[in-house]
């Protein structure tokens, strides 16, 4: 079985994340082949597309969350995803289980002793006169019937655990600051979710992986149930393993892939590339290594924006008080600085945040 190492890993990686060579796609057919963007903080998918597409607007993504061709909503890992409408109602149902129990699993103390079922059957009955409303209206409308348990906890049971919620705009638009106001996503995008299958075909697990495969692998089976934090899938593996080809790694696991997918030459040049928080290149993975050294993990799950520097992680950045601070975590050559400050340019321009000096700093 053939070996894949480390770099040729990221340069697949990079290619299928649109992260080797800008796309000219539209936003609807990127979201949909990234599988999502994780969104939890609201400006960030922006600057994920802006790396990725070669002529990217920002009103690009308005366009396409106002006309609901995409929406945010908690799906994978019970994050908040920026995904197309029909993934969104094609996925749900087998998230549900998930959701649910990762919300119990953090407030499973403060819900201890709830009928959920009840709960969500007087969450539907609030939300069926189809008003958005936040999570403290949620909650101020149960809260006679389910006074215990804190608000937190009662709030997310309901729109991330029973009942599938939008977020509606202006949440999520460019430049602009707006709180959550939630709608269930069958009444915003005017169509049900599809039901799961009665027998145990998993048809959506099927294609989470063939999706996977062709955004982010090679993979291993473990990366894949990181990404999206479903159980069961061993099965929508075993059903599809025929028509995937299989490597190594360095560490002798077996990676899956699809045939046809793009895997480069490893020696292929990577540009620089500015990512956002919780960019899904790097935290779409159990094994982060082919993007991340390991004394570096910790930045990928505390909301520090990263670049890349020959297809690694290789600095942080920020932008405050009109300055964008780029700040190495290894020492940078001459070449690689130019690129980093050109690309940073380019950056500025897009922000439209009146920033008047690049500051990139030595690395200790």
């Amino acid at each position: 079985m053939t070996v894949l190492d480390t770099r040729a890993l990221n340069r697949a990686s990079l290619a299928r994340q649109h992260l080797l060579k800008r796309s000219d796609t539209s936003v609807p057919e990127t979201v949909a082949h990234l599988c999502g963007l994780q969104a939890q903080e609201p400006q960030e998918p922006f600057i994920g597309l802006w790396s990725r597409l070669s002529s990217f607007k920002p009103e690009q993504l308005d366009d396409a969350l106002t006309g609901r061709a995409v929406v945010r909503t908690h799906l994978m890992r019970r994050t908040v995803h920026l995904v197309t409408a029909d993934d969104a109602l094609a996925w749900r149902a087998r998230h549900d289980v998930m959701l649910r129990q990762r919300v119990l699993g953090t407030y499973r103390r403060e819900l201890d002793g709830i009928d959920l079922d009840e709960v969500a059957t007087a969450g539907r009955v609030i939300v069926a006169d189809q008003r958005p409303r936040t999570m403290g209206e949620l909650v101020d409308a149960l809260e006679d019937r389910w006074p215990g348990p804190p608000r937190r906890a009662l709030g997310e049971l309901l729109v991330a655990g029973l009942i599938p919620m939008a977020q509606l705009p202006p949440r999520g638009l460019w430049h602009r600051k707006a709180g959550v106001r939630n709608l269930p996503l069958t009444t915003w995008l005017e169509r049900d979710i599809a039901p799961l299958p009665a027998d145990d075909s998993d048809p959506v697990g099927q294609q989470l992986l063939r999706r996977y495969l062709a955004a982010y692998g090679p993979a291993a089976s473990a990366d894949l149930r990181a990404w999206c934090g479903l159980a069961g899938l061993p099965a929508a593996i075993k059903a599809v393993r025929e028509e995937l080809v299989a490597f190594r790694d360095e560490r002798g696991r077996e990676l899956l892939d699809l045939p046809d997918a793009p895997r480069p030459h490893p020696d292929t040049p990577a540009p620089v590339r500015f990512l956002p928080a919780f960019d899904n290149a790097i935290l779409g993975y159990h094994d982060r290594s082919r993007i991340i050294d390991t004394p570096h993990l910790g930045l990928s799950v505390a909301g520090h924006r990263t670049m890349l520097v020959d297809g690694r992680v290789s600095a942080t950045w920020t932008v405050r008080d009109h300055r964008l601070r780029i700040s190495p975590l290894r020492p940078l050559t001459v070449q690689e600085e130019d690129d980093v400050r050109a690309e940073a340019q380019a950056l500025t321009t897009f922000l439209e945040e009146g920033i008047e000096h690049i500051q990139l700093d030595t690395a200790d």
